[in-house]
């Protein structure tokens, strides 16, 4: 924890102290802290401090590295550096310290986080400070005097002013213009290289021990080190005063501007009603497919091309839309591999997913893609990437997606942007620390995803999109197993109820055997049709056709004809022909039979089977005579041999080849169910597979049954309320002890420290209470004569009466 930054939020208002939480959710995360001290921990967290730099614009960055420079930071030496006025440098220091990445200290200069200085070891390409180098352990006095006799300075005195002498000759661009006179030739162009280029370059050693080459003469006079034979360092005072006083760091205040060109809302939303049932029509189809036809995965992970290609074939999907849609599959866990099937099946949440109406059928898809940390349409070499492969950039792929969206919705109401290098521009100008060149790979990528998605038409956000682009901060890892806020936000409820508003759920029969739908179809509609005829177009109006095949399939399927035309006449006149057609399919329907035979009986006795096919206790076994000799029965082998043995008669199991074949049967074990867990008290329970996470709570869907998301975080001006008044109530020092050495007693004396460290410092531990209950618990404070701490069982804050706390251990 940073003792600077935990001062500095102690003199802040609820105001300033609510919008560092507003802008750093992963601070007031639970358990949620009740003290400043630990709000201060959170906010200096590394991995914190680097997510929230990922999502400040370019200016924002660039002010951070100007301030890494400038020695005693304070605003008007920063401007002055930067080259701009001060008033345009206030609103970008004002957003870092509004995300607790800067702020100022007690003389008024500007103190980043450790993790921002950590990130830039050469910020603005510039080295450590001459400090650095001439305080390490491998330059001894000695060194430093002969340093300090070539630059023509006193060598006397202690090491530390040799060092002040040193660096402020180096630091003088005057001092270093009348050095590099007496240079030998080509040293200009050495330092210039490390200085624009620098500030750590590969070097040859052995021109740093040869005399009269500008490298050694460099490192003779201070101007270059080397950490190792073959690499060398400039230092950040000498590269400044090579750049000249001329010199100005880029500052960025404006974004690049994007192209634009008009074009019509009203097309933009008509294309979004378009897409949108398409998608949850065709996702249908898609795991219907493979609910039939397990989709096989490669021995080196993923799934082949031919098996994409056979299952947009079937489907009647596009190579590309199939792909997509397969992927978000995965990552809404509608699809996942199956051993018994050797591939890839729908799940159980498929069967509940098809369920719900169309618009939160829609969003499951959508909040699927937008954590989704694979890009389906990126190529790679002019080749797209294994589907449901190892993506190494996942999480850059997610990043990427959730910052060109926002950047269209900036877009003026109305247009679509008409140059994807200046889109590519902007959306780097707003998240910087993007790798460049993969956002020019998968920004097209995720622009053609979105469109496929109905989140983009015209090259214009549509409202689905502009919804979505509204919750990048909420938009949760792909492999969440809680259900993720986008789902259940109100902009996108009311978007994607708007989308599906337009589809259609009748069609028009002709007498020619076809049946159009104008306009979206409903996605019941649409699997319907798909299973009686052959769709011939699709588009604004799609068009199928009926077969004697088609109807054929249908009965093939369990479907029997009166069933078929009462489905069909629900959603519209059926024709005679079309009557016709299906109940003439249906009679001719089964006029050769298949029968499934799980076993055959013999015997050389015509009155032994005759006895066993008469025997009523041996009917489930399905027997039936096919000759005087001969039984068949539905149940299998194994099952006949142990029911027939069961009531006394003695057959024995006969292979394929005719030979009698006895071997012992193993029972099976029976299939793992839950896990067992012990509960407080120790009492066992056996929990299912995937219970509810840590800091979850259910929540009924509308199919009734329950899904899981994420507790929700307090409101963080209302909890900046409750922070700056648990500071100015602060406990005085030792209360602590005290409190608990006099109320614990049933404690000795290292558990009593231990639970102490729980209320001061919010370590973790484990405590057992009479009766035999147990708590894991953190972050505890005192209320008379209780301590109420946070316990990961119940999710929230509990109150544990201190004298019952019978034992307290570490819990790691």
């Amino acid at each position: 924890m940073d003792d600077h930054l935990l001062g500095w939020l102690r003199t802040l208002d609820e105001d300033r102290l609510g919008r560092i939480l507003s802008n750093r959710p992963d601070a007031i995360a639970a358990p949620w802290p009740r003290r400043l001290d630990t709000l201060a921990q959170r906010l200096s967290n590394g991995f914190a401090v680097m997510e929230a730099l990922r999502g400040l614009p370019l200016p924002c960055l660039e002010l951070a590295q100007a301030s890494l420079v400038v020695r005693h930071a304070t605003p008007e030496r920063v401007a002055e550096f930067l080259g701009v006025p001060l008033g345009e440098l206030t609103p970008w220091l004002d957003r870092l310290q509004d995300h607790a990445l800067a702020w100022p200290d007690a003389e008024g200069a500007i103190h980043l986080a450790e993790a921002v200085a950590r990130w830039w070891p050469t910020p603005l390409g510039l080295g450590e400070p001459l400090d650095h180098y001439l305080n390490s352990w491998t330059i001894s006095l000695d060194t430093l005097r002969a340093l300090a006799r070539r630059l023509g300075l006193p060598s006397g005195g202690h090491k530390r002013r040799a060092i002040a002498r040193v660096s402020e000759v180096l630091a003088d661009p005057a001092h270093l213009a009348a050095l590099l006179r007496h240079a030998p030739e080509g040293t200009r162009e050495l330092l210039d290289e490390f200085a624009w280029s620098g500030p750590v370059r590969d070097v040859d050693g052995g021109r740093f021990v040869t005399p009269g080459t500008p490298e050694k003469w460099s490192a003779d006079h201070g101007l270059l080190y080397r950490p190792s034979w073959h690499v060398a360092e400039m230092p950040r005072e000498v590269a400044l005063c090579l750049r000249g006083p001329g010199h100005r760091p880029p500052f960025t205040p404006e974004p690049p501007e994007v192209a634009t060109i008009p074009i019509d809302p009203e097309e933009v939303d008509h294309l979004m009603t378009l897409a949108a049932p398409h998608v949850v029509e065709r996702c249908a189809a898609l795991l219907d497919n493979i609910s039939k036809t397990p989709l096989p995965l490669l021995k080196t992970g993923g799934v082949g091309v031919r098996e994409v290609r056979r299952v947009a074939k079937e489907t009647g999907c596009d190579e590309d839309e199939t792909r997509l849609l397969l992927e978000i599959c995965a990552v809404a866990r509608l699809l996942a591999w199956d051993e018994q099937a050797g591939g890839m099946v729908p799940t159980e949440r498929f069967d509940r997913w098809r369920l719900d109406e169309g618009a939160a059928r829609l969003r499951v898809l959508l909040s699927a893609w937008w954590r989704m940390e694979r890009s389906s349409l990126r190529r790679l070499d002019g080749r797209y990437g294994t589907l449901l492969g190892d993506d190494r950039s996942g999480p850059a792929v997610a990043r990427i997606r959730r910052a060109v969206l926002p950047v269209l919705a900036h877009l003026p109401s109305g247009t679509a942007f008409a140059d994807r290098a200046g889109l590519i521009a902007n959306v780097h100008w707003h998240a910087p620390l993007l790798d460049r060149e993969m956002l020019g790979e998968c920004a097209s990528a995720a622009l053609e995803e979105a469109r496929l998605l109905g989140l983009i038409a015209n090259d214009s956000l549509t409202d689905l999109g502009r919804a979505l682009a509204g919750l990048a901060a909420r938009a949760g890892d792909e492999n969440d197993e809680v259900v993720p806020l986008v789902e259940h936000d109100p902009m996108l409820v009311e978007a994607s109820t708007r989308a599906l508003a337009s589809v259609r759920r009748s069609a028009l029969f002709g007498p020619d055997l076809t049946a159009v739908v104008t306009g979206p179809p409903a996605a019941e509609l649409a699997a319907l049709l798909d299973r009686v005829a052959e769709r011939e177009s699709r588009g604004s109006a799609s068009v199928w056709r009926f077969t004697p095949e088609s109807v054929r399939g249908a009965l093939d399927h369990g479907h029997d004809a009166d069933e078929l035309l009462d489905e069909l006449a629900a959603v519209g006149t059926v024709p005679q022909p079309l009557d016709y057609l299906v109940r003439d399919v249906a009679r001719r329907h089964g006029e050769v039979t298949v029968t499934t035979v799980g076993c055959v009986v013999q015997a050389s006795d015509p009155a032994l089977l005759a006895e066993i096919a008469a025997n009523r206790r041996l009917t489930r076994l399905g027997l039936r005579l096919l000759a005087p000799t001969v039984l068949v029965g539905s149940a299998d082998a194994e099952r006949t041999l142990a029911v027939l043995r069961d009531n006394g008669y003695a057959p024995v199991p006969v292979a394929d080849t005719g030979e009698i074949t006895i071997r012992r049967v193993r029972p099976e074990e029976p299939p793992p169910g839950g896990k067992l867990v012990l509960l407080p008290g120790g009492q066992v329970a056996e929990l299912p597979e995937r219970p509810v996470p840590s800091g979850a709570a259910a929540l009924a869907g509308p199919d009734g049954l329950a899904h899981i998301v994420a507790d929700p975080t307090p409101d963080p001006y209302e909890h900046a309320r409750r922070l700056v008044a648990a500071g100015q109530s602060a406990q005085p020092a030792g209360r602590t002890w005290a409190v608990i050495g006099r109320m614990a007693t049933r404690l000795p004396t290292a558990q009593q420290s231990l639970l102490g460290f729980v209320v001061d410092r919010g370590v973790r531990a484990g405590i057992t209470l009479t009766g035999g209950l147990t708590a894991t618990i953190s972050h505890g404070e005192l209320k008379g004569a209780a301590l109420d701490a946070w316990c990961e069982e119940a999710g929230d804050y509990l109150e544990f009466p201190l004298a019952e706390i019978v034992e307290v251990r570490a819990a790691y």
